[in-house]
């Protein structure tokens, strides 16, 4: 059976996943098979295994470190948010539906039985598990029925390492504070601190690192570095995400959407230095981009009222009128139809909707959800686009929504399923590009051809050289995290801690 390490924060976004990838990336390096698990994760970026079960993409990450295939049961438990107090709720990689929270937290006691049938099957294959837990152990008001944090812990019977973000401020006072709100038996877990995102000199900290191990009476394992390694982001709390408005040689604006979901899907443009990637949530950001991408969404039909509301459709449809490229991918190729029509009300509370009118296709939302990996080549492209006609593509389908042409039209892509007949996927019309194909940057060559596409219509040349695979490019990154977390976490106390020898 495997020997497991569970990974905790003193809040969201304090750097858990990160951390989890660097320890399972190292992992593989000294020759263990590991994988990630997380129980329950809530999350608009999610991935599609190769069974078409969907689950976190945080996980899939992960995974990619470990040198693992992502499989459902690494997080059996995904929440999507739909509303402010709703959520799609996904077990075992399937739509269960959606729920309120007040009816999730009485209905989620029920699915310990499906968590510990995922971690007991992970735990046959593999030598370690290192678990990641979820917001803050010391939610006083959730611990009664938490499945994710020191509740998974005692059910495994796990190890706990607590991470704190000292970029944000007060990391004393978080380690502190989360320690002295558990159970004597929970701070009995806890067998190690790591402080995380530090920058400056680390000799200041250190007498701050004695006391804070003399008051909890649990050893500091590690002071980690503000990290700059290019790893896809968990949630919508990725810095990159809040744009820092410069724009490089060309410039791709991404609407930040409410309800953004599978925002990596433009990953591959930030290893481009020529290109910029913005995400903008206002016509007062939007400014002159080269091409606007419409991301997917778990809300299209409010998130479309969004765009009208904030004046953002009238400067898309602007841009597509000058022959400029906008791209839809997945929601916000539905929004670029003629009409949305949600007659079961699967999708929002409206029964109809116009669409931008950008391409001639009309959606019909309905219970059944799409999933599925796809491979194929781009269709006859027009407009600026038109170089990836016939290219190799591949990606992920995961939509609610049937979109089908008013008539017989030029596609985006010609795709495939396993073992499927080849089907048409999106729309073409001028300068407008439609798919529900998620990850088709990540195809080799598909980004640094868009690119090619975009400074050569502003007159410069690109030569991308000895070109590196996205994959490639993203396996270095991993082993850049492991390299630089080996310097800095005692990684000899951590395999103790789990009972391991190296």
């Amino acid at each position: 059976m495997a020997r497991t390490l569970m990974i905790q924060g003193t809040m969201s976004n304090a750097g858990k996943s990160l951390i989890t990838a660097g320890l399972l990336r190292i992992m593989k390096e000294d020759g263990f098979l590991a994988a990630p698990f997380k129980s329950q994760n809530m999350a608009l970026n999610s991935y599609i295994t190769r069974e078409g079960l969907e689950m976190g993409r945080a996980q899939a990450v992960q995974a990619e470190a470990a040198g693992a295939e992502p499989e459902a049961d690494m997080n059996p438990i995904l929440l999507k948010p739909t509303t402010d107090t709703g959520s799609q709720v996904i077990v075992h990689g399937i739509h269960r539906g959606n729920m309120t929270a007040t009816q999730y937290f009485a209905y989620k006691k029920s699915l310990i039985p499906q968590i510990m049938e995922s971690f007991h099957r992970l735990e046959r294959q593999y030598d370690l598990i290192v678990i990641e837990g979820a917001g803050s152990p010391a939610e006083i008001n959730l611990k009664q029925d938490d499945i994710v944090n020191m509740g998974l812990a005692r059910m495994t019977d796990s190890p706990v390492l607590l991470v704190g973000d000292i970029d944000r401020g007060g990391v004393f006072a978080q380690l502190y504070g989360t320690v002295m709100l558990l159970e004597e038996e929970e701070r009995q877990r806890i067998k190690g601190l790591i402080i995380n995102k530090f920058r400056g000199d680390k000799t200041i900290l250190d007498p701050g690192v004695v006391m804070i191990e003399e008051l909890c009476s649990i050893p500091v394992l590690g002071v980690t570095p503000y990290l700059d390694v290019d790893l896809e982001d968990e949630d919508s709390l990725g810095d990159h995400l809040l744009g820092s408005g410069q724009t490089g040689l060309a410039d791709i604006a991404v609407i930040r959407l409410p309800r953004i979901s599978n925002f990596t899907d433009f990953q591959p443009f930030l290893a481009i230095p020529e290109i910029s990637v913005r995400y903008v949530g206002s016509l007062r950001e939007l400014g002159k981009p080269d091409m606007i991408i419409l991301p997917g969404t778990k809300s299209t039909m409010d998130d479309l009222l969004w765009l009208r509301r904030e004046g953002l459709e009238a400067a898309v449809v602007r841009h597509a009128s000058r022959g400029l490229p906008v791209l839809g991918i997945c929601g916000g190729y539905q929004m670029m139809g003629m009409t949305l029509r949600d007659p079961l009300g699967a999708e929002s509370s409206r029964e109809f909707l116009r669409g931008m009118e950008l391409l001639p296709v009309d959606t019909v939302f309905g219970e059944d959800k799409m999933r599925t990996r796809v491979k194929g080549t781009f269709g006859q492209l027009e407009g600026l686009l038109s170089p990836l006609s016939g290219k190799q593509v591949e990606g992920y389908e995961i939509h609610m929504g049937t979109t089908k042409p008013r008539k017989p039209g030029r596609y985006m892509a010609e795709v495939t399923e396993d073992q499927g007949d080849p089907k048409a996927d999106g729309s073409c019309l001028g300068s407008c590009y439609g798919t529900y194909l998620h990850g088709l940057f990540d195809g080799e060559g598909v980004a640094s051809l868009t690119a090619e596409i975009l400074l050569k219509a502003k007159g410069i040349h690109y030569s991308p050289g000895e070109t590196v695979s996205y994959r490639e490019y993203k396996d270095s990154q991993y082993s850049r995290l492991a390299k630089e977390l080996r310097k800095h976490l005692d990684m000899d106390r951590i395999y103790e801690i789990m009972g391991v020898k190296r």
